[in-house]
Formats: C-alpha cells, structure tokens, sequence
C-alpha cells in the first residue's frame, strides 16, 4: 500500500515537472527588454503603432522616409513602403476604417496610406504648419495633432474634421510634442517638450476643447509620446532621461518605468492582452519592450 501511494506520489511530482517544463515564466513588469537589435532605424524612430490585425509599423526603417513593419516575436523587420517627396512621417495612427496616418514634419502635411495598395495621399495640407509631430485620433475619425517650432520652442494644436480642413484649437504655445486622449474621449492630453508641462483640455461632442489645466510640470529632461491604459494613466516618454513616468489621471507620479536607452520617442501598448508596452529609442536606434498591469486604453 505504502509503495503504491510512493509511485503515485513520484507520477504526480513528474506531471508538475512536466506542466512547469511547458508553461513558461511570467514576465516581470515594468522590466524593459530589447525587441529588436540596435541601429535598425534612423536617429529619427517614432511613432510605434500596431493595425487591427496586430502587424506593428515603426517609422523610419533603416533610414528616414519609410515604414517599417517589425515582426513582434522575432524582432526582425522589413520595409512596409517609402514615402514620396523626401517626406520623413514622425508617427503612426489609424483610424476606424483601418487607413493609416502620418504627420510629415518635413512637406507640412498629414499623410493617409491605403493599407490595401500602399497608395499614400495628402490627407492634409497647411502653409500655416509648423512641424507636424504626433497625433491621435478618436472615434469619430477626429484628429487631433501636436505641432511644435523647435527653432522658437512654439507651437500649435490643431483639429482635423471629416473635411479634411485643419483647425486651428490653440496658438501660442510651448514647444509641444505627445498627445492622447482618455479613455472615455472627454480628455485631451498635450505636453510641451522644452517647457516640461503637460496640459489637459475637457473634449466636447464636436471636438471642441476648454477649461484648460495644468496637469504636471516636471523640473529636468524632456517630453515626447505619450499614451492611456484602461484607467486613465498616461504614460510619458521622458526623452534624455530614458523612463516613462506613469502619470494618473490627476496627475500624480505612479512611477518611472527605466528603459536601457535614453532618447525614447515614443510608446504604445500591444500584444493581444494590451499589456506590452513598445517603446522607441533614438539612442540606441531600436524597440525595447516592457509588461504592464493594466492593458492600454484601446484594448
């Protein structure tokens, strides 16, 4: 008896073994690891992105003006297409119908791909555009954009309608970079590089924006990407420091999550659970990737 309870007793011991040996180890979170190698973008990667299908686009693939699409298990990458007119794209967004957009900081303009035929057209257009940095865009197709003056540490927020018309939402600001919505779309969120603040705005039915407001100042470093999880934490690439500080929605430090590199651009959540986190550095010219708790704000 005692050695038939031994043998089942070793069998059950080998079956945890074996089930240990085939489920792997939970990652840790907020542990940053590289997803691709070094130097397999230009100085100016950005704007990390994934479609409705989850293929994840970077822009500026081995060198600027092109996309990159970049394989999320293996870290290998190909070029998606090169843009035309020498334009140089500084981040990736899609909206409901699945066409991608692209500010071109150097033509001045939004830029929208065909998914199916790669065709890329001018969304839009403005001689009263600066620098075209980042965007966002809600359910309606709404899009909003950050679009700063380096050379003055200026810039602009505009909206973009169904029209394709740009409006023109606040002038006269600081030199602003990242910019993302809240969960609910009753929030915009804006920061400005150079002066290290970063603003929120109450969003109306139409897109319209007030009650402008403080919501954090930091005294060093800079700003860039910036995006939502689920409950309304923004995460904020901090460039030159190499973290993303995680904001809540009041604005108050939940932590600072350090990354290997120190220029990091820009970041979005990923994978099917929305718990990876994608982030782009300049430095090092490459992704690296960190887990989190709580999916981000799309998922």
């Amino acid at each position: 008896m005692k050695k038939h309870i031994y043998m089942l007793a070793m069998m059950a011991g080998y079956g945890l073994q074996a089930m240990a040996q085939q489920e792997p180890t939970a990652r840790p979170l907020y542990e940053a690891r590289d997803l691709t190698a070094e130097n397999m973008f230009s100085v100016n990667i950005e704007g990390p992105n994934f479609d409705k299908a989850g293929n994840f686009y970077v822009v500026n693939f081995k060198k600027d003006g092109t996309v990159g699409k970049i394989n999320t298990k293996t870290g290998a990458g190909e070029i998606f297409l090169t843009l035309p007119d020498s334009s140089v794209g500084n981040s990736v967004s899609f909206n409901s119908k699945g066409n991608m957009f692209l500010p071109d900081f150097i033509g001045h303009n939004v830029l929208m791909v065909d998914m199916k035929t790669k065709k890329v057209t001018v969304y839009t257009h403005s001689d009263q555009f600066n620098q075209p940095n980042d965007l966002c865009i809600n359910k309606k197709d709404q899009i909003f954009a950050s679009d700063p003056a380096w050379a003055t540490s200026t810039g602009q927020l505009w909206r973009i309608d169904a029209d394709r018309k740009p409006v023109l939402l606040e002038g006269n600001m600081g030199t602003v970079n990242g910019i993302e919505l809240s969960p609910d779309e009753k929030t915009l969120y804006i920061n400005e590089s150079v002066q290290r603040k970063v603003w929120k705005y109450d969003v109306d039915k139409t897109g319209n924006l007030s009650n402008k407001t403080l919501l954090a100042t930091f005294p060093d470093f800079g700003f860039d990407g910036m995006k939502c999880d689920k409950a309304g934490n923004l995460y904020i690439a901090r460039w030159g420091k190499g973290v993303i500080a995680v904001l809540s929605p009041k604005g108050a430090l939940i932590r600072e999550v350090p990354l290997k590199g120190k220029q990091c651009s820009n970041l979005v959540f990923g994978d099917k659970d929305g718990k990876t986190v994608y982030v782009t550095l300049q430095d090092r010219k490459c992704v690296e990737t960190f887990r989190v708790a709580i999916a981000g704000r799309k998922y």
